[in-house]
């Protein structure tokens, strides 16, 4: 069931909030636990299955943790339950790819690999990389004592399947809400915000991401000697702004959504195109992801107290894993390695002397890094994305015959194209700057607030109306 489908607008999202309230504090994560589960069964029924195997074995895990136990005992526990979630993630996402780099590589060898099985992808449960890491947040912080833990199976398994951010995040760790889990209110306040900023992601969504989506598509999908360099430029750069509202969108949908129903999840997105380094952009880009592989892996590793070289070995290898967590496929592995070797470069050289650049160099500097990697983000293989990024930087084939980009961007995409670089502007930290100056003055204070619930409605009209018209295509992070 798709955040933006009619079903879930107007019957879906009405009937969970009613029941909710209707319930009462003692049945309320029972009311949204059958939710999620209804949620989650509608766009994956056969599959539904790994996430309920996936709650109960962590549970057991973490109530394991929990108990009086021998140090060796408890590590048992850990390291079991590691495998259990990791072999999710290598089973459904990883062992296809796995076998098929393996076979190159003998290949490439010379040594042959009629002997390996041929492995066929299984259907990829939605969400499994973000409630598979959430899991295994949870049972390492009951292996390190660390934060609350659960009352029961109930409120376990209201966390790791709560609908709002079960598909595409933000990452929730089990301290971030287990408040809300045994005390939450629904307040107008609350529930005021929270329809706002779930509007304000809808509008991200349909108004931008989906548009400009009709330009970035195209070029993607054309033979790579027909590309020129205005249109590799224009997909990259299109894509990243497609990627970056569709997933800043639902962000905004999920932290709204659980704000209408009680709870805080932790921000996505901070601005991450106002950054000054490639470091400060993964500060402020997926912020829950970056934060659950420092905690969870780089950390562990050594972190920043081992050796130079060793510093080295751990940030390729988190920023490997950080690809792979996006996909099993050689161009994200290398994606990752990428952004991992610009921070190593910034490490070298000092951040701080990287963030004393001149303002407008330092964005352009971001903007060029990060930008370039979006084609390796997007392009089916290293093939493709070697010829995108040939094509950016002067070695385009094509003469543009079958790309004609007056006709891929009409004018409502490039209105959502200009949307876009200016909705990248840090709109968030100005705001806030106007809500606290507003704060001294109530009757303006009244007056902003009417103007931007008028400003939300007409983003809701005119959302309602693009999805009347067309299709609604899923976020693009369902696929991971």
């Amino acid at each position: 069931m798709l955040f933006g489908s009619p079903l879930f607008l107007f019957v879906a999202l009405p009937l969970v909030i009613a029941c909710t309230l209707i319930a009462g504090a003692r049945l309320r994560n029972l009311v949204l636990l059958l939710a999620s589960l209804v949620f989650y069964a509608w766009g994956e029924p056969r599959l539904v299955g790994v996430l309920l195997v996936s709650i109960l074995v962590n549970h057991a895990a973490s109530r394991a943790l929990q108990r009086p136990a021998s140090a060796t005992s408890r590590r048992l526990v850990l390291t079991l339950a590691v495998a259990f979630n990791v072999g999710l993630l290598a089973l459904f996402k990883l062992l296809p790819f796995a076998v098929d780099s393996l076979a190159a590589l003998l290949e490439l060898a010379g040594l042959g690999a009629e002997g390996l099985p041929t492995v066929e992808p299984l259907p990829l449960p939605l969400g499994l990389s973000f409630f598979t890491f959430q899991a295994l947040s949870h049972v390492i912080d009951a292996y390190r004592r660390d934060g609350p833990m659960p009352r029961g199976l109930l409120d376990f398994a209201t966390y790791l399947a709560l609908f709002p951010q079960l598909i595409a995040g933000p990452i929730v760790r089990f301290g971030d809400v287990a408040h809300e889990l045994v005390e939450r209110r629904i307040t107008r306040a609350g529930f005021s915000a929270g329809l706002g900023r779930f509007v304000l992601g809808l509008g991200k969504k349909v108004l931008i991401a989906d548009v400009i989506a009709r330009a970035v598509d195209p070029i993607f999908a054309a033979p790579p000697d027909q590309l020129t360099a205005s249109a590799a430029w224009l997909g990259t750069l299109g894509f990243g702004l497609q990627i970056t509202f569709d997933f800043a969108g639902y962000s905004d949908m999920a932290i709204g959504l659980g704000a209408m129903l009680g709870f805080r999840f932790p921000e996505n997105f901070r601005e991450p195109f106002v950054a000054k380094s490639v470091t400060d952009f993964w500060r402020r880009w997926h912020i829950t992801l970056a934060r659950w592989f420092r905690d969870y892996v780089y950390v562990p590793l050594g972190g920043n107290r081992v050796s130079p070289a060793r510093t080295l070995v751990n940030l390729l290898f988190v920023f490997a894993l950080v690809g792979l967590w996006h996909g099993a496929r050689w161009t994200f592995v290398v994606w990752g390695l990428y952004h991992g070797a610009f921070l190593l470069i910034e490490r070298a050289l000092g951040e701080e002397r990287v963030a004393r650049l001149w303002s407008p160099l330092a964005h352009v500097y971001v903007l060029l890094a990060v930008g370039v990697s979006f084609a390796l983000f997007r392009a089916d293989d290293l093939g493709h994305a070697s010829a995108v990024i040939a094509a950016m930087f002067g070695g385009a084939q094509g003469d543009g015959a079958a790309l004609s980009l007056p006709l891929l961007v009409d004018p409502i995409t490039r209105l959502a194209l200009a949307v876009a670089v200016v909705g990248c502007l840090p709109w968030t930290t100005w705001l806030e700057r106007v809500r606290a100056a507003l704060d001294q003055r109530p009757a303006a204070a009244l007056v902003w607030r009417g103007a931007t619930e008028i400003w939300l409605v007409g983003v809701l009209v005119l959302c309602l109306l693009r999805i009347s018209v067309a299709t609604y295509t899923p976020f693009l992070y369902f696929r991971f």
